[in-house]
């Protein structure tokens, strides 16, 4: 076979192992035009093929791995080789130290080939669990993605499902994106499997490549509008402290009195975190897990406080958690008392760097009408109306011994300004925490 002949021969293999489908179309437009390159792309090519397609590209400009399942073959079932190709990605990001997107269309294993794909498994499960916190991971869940690869899913950093697709770890549990939704393993929902991708792609274009780089930075842009008080929701006063149309609000069905979102502020991305209301044990857990989320990456965290404390049936596991996240992370923190911030949740929050206080802030150990019945219990002895005379004392104990000025003199806040100046006073505050650096007691982890 002569050097012509063996080019054609080339092509000829190249055409059957890149045939076109939804797996190859999807992995595709996840990059930068024309900067796709397939990795392991002869592995098992033919009538067959392998059922995933592997390889990496840019994402503005930035190198990315990724991966995507093809269930129009053998549906996308998870063979010995098919894992080791997913395998060998995971090992590029580890030496490379770059993101990968796991894009998801599976019916699951191929159990005939029993012990041999489920050591593969295991070696993935290895792979994606030592990237965590090193390099961000985004899963796009378009398809079916079922038994341990959904354990795989819902182990990366952030979750994309696609309304259709299905997920679930045992048969005859609710598969749909509202539930996966609802129970908080689906940080967003789109339209479709493409939609999903591309939500991925925005996503990680926000985030570092790793644990060592910084966030890209993009040119800042103002507010879509400014912050009148705190009657505003959550989404309001992230939209009107963040750059415009910058909020990507994450787990929105999950925990609702919990506000988790990305964002850039300045063209700088951060966290945000608002709080509104009550909170729960689900409360908790879902800030603690962005909070540190954020910290894996140095993404500030801007934390919106507006909160009457914990709920009487709340886990107090999951309030230590809590806690212990903002005490634990070293990324900056800004902590803004919009509201009330009262006992254990109040002060959960106030483990940050800078913390700032509106005018409207309470900040009290107890909430002010309990407060009156413990230290002013003398002044309601005699009252005709004794509800409206405890109503007036809390309202007086808010604007006193729990104003945020009271806070400021006890050294629980740094300073009090008018809403319409946080986002002027975000931006100098985390310019001024740019440099921030954290030496912690060596150990493995936290418990």
């Amino acid at each position: 076979m002569n050097f012509q002949s063996k080019l054609a021969k080339l092509e000829e293999v190249k055409a059957v192992c890149q045939t076109a489908s939804a797996a190859r179309e999807r992995i595709t437009a996840l990059f930068d035009e024309g900067t796709f390159v397939e990795t392991s792309g002869f592995v098992a090519c033919g009538d067959a093929g392998v059922g995933v397609i592997t390889g990496y590209g840019s994402i503005d400009g930035s190198i990315v791995y990724a991966f995507s399942q093809d269930v129009t073959v053998m549906g996308g079932a998870v063979s010995r080789a098919h894992a080791e190709k997913i395998a060998r990605l995971y090992e590029l990001a580890v030496k490379n130290g770059a993101p990968v997107v796991a894009i998801f269309d599976s019916n699951g294993a191929k159990i005939s080939e029993g012990p041999e794909v489920l050591s593969c498994y295991q070696k993935i499960l290895a792979l994606s669990n030592n990237l965590s916190g090193v390099v961000p991971q985004v899963a796009v869940v378009a398809g079916s993605c079922v038994g341990i690869s959904a354990m795989m899913a819902a182990s990366a950093d952030l979750v994309v499902m696609a309304e259709d697709a299905e997920l679930y770890l045992t048969a005859g549990s609710d598969a749909s994106a509202a539930a996966a939704s609802a129970n908080g393993v689906a940080h967003l929902v789109c339209a479709d499997a493409m939609a999903a991708v591309a939500k991925a792609r925005e996503l990680v274009s926000i985030l570092p490549l790793n644990n060592l780089s910084i966030a890209p930075i993009s040119e800042g842009t103002e507010a879509a509008a400014g912050v009148v008080d705190n009657t505003a929701d959550s989404a309001a006063l992230a939209a009107a402290i963040c750059d415009a149309d910058s909020v990507i609000e994450l787990k929105k069905e999950f925990a609702p009195h919990v506000f988790t979102a990305l964002a850039t502020l300045d063209g700088s991305t951060v966290g945000v975190v608002s709080v509104k209301g009550e909170l729960c044990g689900k409360c908790a857990a879902k800030a603690a897990a962005f909070v540190r989320f954020c910290d894996s990456f140095s993404l500030p965290v801007i934390s919106l406080v507006d909160t009457c404390g914990f709920k009487k049936d709340s886990c107090i596991a999951g309030a230590a958690g809590l806690s212990a996240a903002y005490a634990d992370a070293t990324t900056a923190k800004v902590t803004v008392y919009t509201g009330k911030a009262i006992g254990a949740a109040g002060i959960s929050f106030g483990n940050a760097d800078l913390r700032i206080a509106w005018p409207t802030a309470v900040i009290s150990a107890l909430d002010p009408e309990a407060a009156v019945e413990f230290f002013w219990h003398d002044k309601l002895k005699g009252a005709e109306d004794l509800d409206a005379r405890r109503t007036q004392l809390a309202e007086e104990y808010a604007e006193t011994e729990a104003s945020p000025y009271q806070a400021a003199s006890a050294g629980m806040v740094d300073d009090v300004i008018a809403p319409a100046a946080t986002r002027s006073a975000l931006i100098a505050g985390l310019d001024a925490l740019a440099s921030k650096r954290v030496s912690r007691l060596p150990k493995k982890h936290s418990c």
